[in-house]
């Protein structure tokens, strides 16, 4: 297992929410707190990877930085194609931002000319809606809807194809809605709220598929984020924040009813964020191939765990990764 630390992707010593990779592997997004403000940056992932690119003065670290919104960025998310970028921030906004045409150097406003944007992103549209903070933000796939949920309870559905034209506000948690995830064919988006239930809206009519309540009966407190996942096969969900026999999980909640018997288990305080790897991984055997799926899981207790869903225990764990809870895996 090899961990890369790159000291330079900062906000500044200020708290980062939520990291999301480029779809090409090479860029990712950075969202959090600014200095009076909220900043979203976009980082050049080749000095992440190779060593001899981060000690070459010509390669950039930073490409953009964007401070339009006007409180901290809970959410980070680039649309499937690559070609969007969806912010959510405590500034009850949504921003989606595209790259621009470069028409001379640019630099940040009010900083040393030293920090020069490599790239142009320009905030395109704003989504207005929400009336309490933005804390997740979802393309679905082929983007043609981009989700928002908010601690007003709600999630609402803009039309990815026609901003800022809204399709539907999803109405049913009866608290702050801190996550949200849709399955890879676009048939559900589900979501997950302080009160204690992950649901499962369908999105023919926009109507809840499923409430599910159980696994979240016993947890008490709450976490800044519950960042579910959906795996890329379809057959998993895994929640954030759930209990069992008074022990932190992840629940694992099945396509097939919506059956929950199995979590992942091990953590010590409340998983805030699960992630499934976007791609389907076959093991080679003599006779057969077997599909398997690659999930990781942060939480409150710092540390992280890579699971498989053809292992029984986890990959590996890493404790004490950051100073504070993981709020974000990409």
């Amino acid at each position: 297992m090899k961990l890369l630390k790159p000291s330079w992707v900062s906000h500044n010593g200020k708290p980062i929410f939520s990291v999301d990779i480029h779809p090409d592997g090479t860029k990712f997004a950075t969202g959090g707190q600014g200095e009076d403000s909220g900043k979203v940056m976009i980082w050049n992932m080749a000095p992440v990877l190779r060593e001899d690119d981060e000690k070459k003065e010509h390669i950039p670290k930073m490409l953009c930085q964007m401070d339009n919104h006007l409180a901290c960025v809970n959410c980070v998310r680039w649309s499937n194609n690559g070609l969007y970028l969806a912010s959510g921030g405590d500034d009850k906004l949504v921003m989606v931002w595209k790259r621009a045409a470069l028409i001379g150097p640019s630099t940040v406003f009010g900083s040393s000319s030293k920090l020069a944007n490599v790239e142009q992103w320009r905030c395109v549209t704003i989504l207005r809606n929400h009336t309490g903070d933005v804390m997740d933000v979802a393309w679905s796939p082929h983007d043609v809807w981009l989700a928002s949920c908010s601690v007003d309870n709600t999630i609402v559905i803009w039309n990815a194809r026609k901003f800022p034209e809204m399709v539907s506000c999803l109405r049913g948690h009866t608290g702050l809605v801190k996550g949200l995830t849709w399955d890879p064919v676009g048939k559900y988006i589900a979501s997950q709220a302080d009160d204690h239930s992950l649901k499962v809206w369908r999105t023919v009519d926009w109507q809840m598929e499923t409430d599910i309540t159980k696994p979240f009966s016993e947890c008490g407190g709450t976490t800044h984020v519950l960042r579910l996942s959906w795996s890329p096969d379809g057959q998993y969900l895994v929640s954030a924040h759930a209990m069992n026999n008074s022990g932190p999980t992840a629940q694992i909640v099945e396509r097939d009813g919506w059956r929950t018997n199995m979590d992942f288990v091990g953590h010590r305080k409340a998983v805030t964020v699960v992630k499934f790897n976007p791609k389907i991984f076959k093991k080679k055997q003599k006779s057969s191939s077997c599909p398997y799926c690659c999930c990781a899981v942060g939480s409150k207790d710092r540390s992280l765990s890579v699971w498989l869903t053809s292992l029984k225990r986890p990959l590996v764990v890493i404790h004490d990764l950051f100073d504070k809870s993981i709020m974000d895996i990409s």
